[in-house]
């Protein structure tokens, strides 16, 4: 598919969110069943628009004086995936699977706009209800915090050191752009792809099911290892979720020790 397709199909995604109130995740994956001639990456590339849309659509829509699925889709186009209205226009000429053009009024909207003239909370793309709540917490960078929080997400990972240590699972995922986590002792870290791509399906290699690592956020990762578990102890995990915090932990004791792993749900 060219750009104009999953352009188009992001609206259309887009749409069925809004007109329906439906998770995300499943508006897309009934739009990759119902549309099997798109491949891994153009599914890739709408899920990108998709949530880029939703993550910035505040700030996307007082740009663009339209909050329109088809008027947001396109501010990802030119804001995030840095293709200009002109560059668009080019490409998606001649494209019969490309959306209908953008009303003039938008486009008019988002050349004569500047995100400095919006009030704070479409700035930081979060409900105005929310910006004490941010303050109470970030204070004076409340609004540092709001923003980074819009951007693309990494991945996370975390070593098992039972079987690999983390330098050598750095090593596996070189092609994936892996590094150290900042903080997390036995944290590595993929960077969010940019435009059309995706992050790497990691729990496909071969370094994941011989268990050398495992998906888990770095704050959960923190958590663990603030608890500093020894060999030999007995540990209340209150708050095991999936477990991944028990696994980070029996890791840490060398799995010599007992873990009870509760939770309310």
């Amino acid at each position: 598919m060219r750009l104009g397709g999953r352009l188009a199909g992001a609206i259309e995604v887009l749409s069925d969110i809004e007109t329906r109130r439906r998770p995300v995740a499943d508006a897309l994956k009934d739009w990759g069943l119902s549309h099997r001639f798109a491949g891994s990456g153009d599914r890739a590339a709408i899920g990108n628009i998709v949530y880029d849309a939703l993550r910035m659509k505040l700030s996307h829509a007082w740009l663009m004086d339209d909050a329109s699925p088809a008027a947001v889709a396109h501010a990802v186009i030119f804001r995030q995936w840095r293709i200009s209205p002109e560059q668009l226009a080019a490409e998606l000429q001649g494209d019969k699977f490309a959306p209908p053009p953008l009303a003039g009024a938008a486009l008019e909207a988002f050349n004569s706009r500047s995100l400095d003239d919006a009030p704070d909370h479409v700035k930081g793309d979060v409900p105005e209800w929310v910006v004490p709540l941010f303050q109470d917490n970030f204070g004076d960078q409340w609004l540092v915090e709001a923003q980074a929080l819009a951007e693309r997400p990494s991945l996370d990972l975390r070593t098992n050191t039972l079987r690999a240590s983390r330098d050598k699972v750095v090593d596996a995922l070189e092609e994936s752009h892996a590094a150290l986590a900042r903080i997390a002792r036995q944290g590595v870290r993929i960077p969010p792809g940019e435009g059309p791509s995706r992050l790497p399906n990691v729990t496909a290699e071969l370094s994941f099911a011989k268990g050398w690592f495992e998906v888990q956020d770095e704050g959960s990762q923190i958590v663990a290892d603030l608890v500093m578990a020894g060999d030999g102890e007995q540990i209340l995990d209150y708050c095991a979720g999936g477990g991944g915090k028990t696994l980070a932990l029996s890791a840490t004791m060398h799995n010599k020790g007992q873990i009870h792993a509760f939770d309310a749900d």
